[in-house]
């Protein structure tokens, strides 16, 4: 009984995800649940439970997921890489559903400075208007540097220079409280320090926007 309903929760997966006229959003939450579901029946098997009521619970828990990618987060996608087209901001949809926007330094701050540069203002521009047409969202936006220098120096930077990014944007409407802002220093690094080029692409902010499940 319990491999019959471990393979009828599998089945169902396969069923979902493969609707054709599904749309990308309601794709992912059916995949959700259907892995939530399948999730829920093995735990009830392996316990010793009902597998059918586990796979009740874990299809609640599956479409609940973190975020959703909604046309709001697609529109908002599509505008932001139009508005930073050759300026060498990359933007991109997460694995979890997030909008990331990874912003160099040699557009964004000078060295060892937290305060906003002019080129990069019509970006932040552009984005606190997305913003503010999409309240739903929530953003985190988090500071790096480079490996130069010493923690006293780098941890404080790098959350400044998030901290200034959530300013302009308050200052252009979007709600605050939205706005979480994180200084990793130089733990995180996504390049060589032992080279120049490597240590440009460290110093560097990450802005990600997230639209929770209503």
């Amino acid at each position: 009984m319990r491999k019959t309903l471990l393979a009828s929760s599998l089945a169902a997966v396969m069923l979902i995800t493969g609707c054709a006229n599904m749309s990308d959003t309601q794709r992912r939450t059916a995949t959700g649940a259907g892995v939530g579901a399948l999730g829920g029946a093995a735990v009830g098997a392996v316990t010793g439970g009902h597998a059918g009521t586990g796979a009740v619970i874990g299809a609640g828990v599956g479409a609940l997921g973190t975020y959703i990618w909604s046309q709001h987060m697609e529109r908002q996608k599509q505008e932001m890489q139009a508005a930073t087209q050759g300026t060498g901001v990359v933007v991109t949809q997460t694995a979890d559903n997030q909008l990331k926007l990874d912003i160099p330094s040699d557009i964004s701050f000078a060295t060892n400075r937290s305060d906003i540069q002019g080129n990069f203002q019509p970006i932040l521009e552009r984005f606190a208007e997305g913003l503010r047409n999409n309240p739903a969202t929530e953003v985190r936006i988090v500071g790096h540097t480079d490996s130069t220098g010493t923690d006293a120096i780098n941890n404080p930077l790098s959350l400044d220079r998030a901290s200034s990014t959530r300013n302009f944007l308050t200052q252009r409407g979007v709600n605050g409280s939205r706005i979480a802002v994180e200084g990793r220093g130089s733990r995180e690094p996504i390049a060589d320090n032992g080279t120049s080029e490597g240590r440009a692409k460290n110093r560097r902010v990450e802005i990600f926007v997230g639209q929770r499940q209503g």
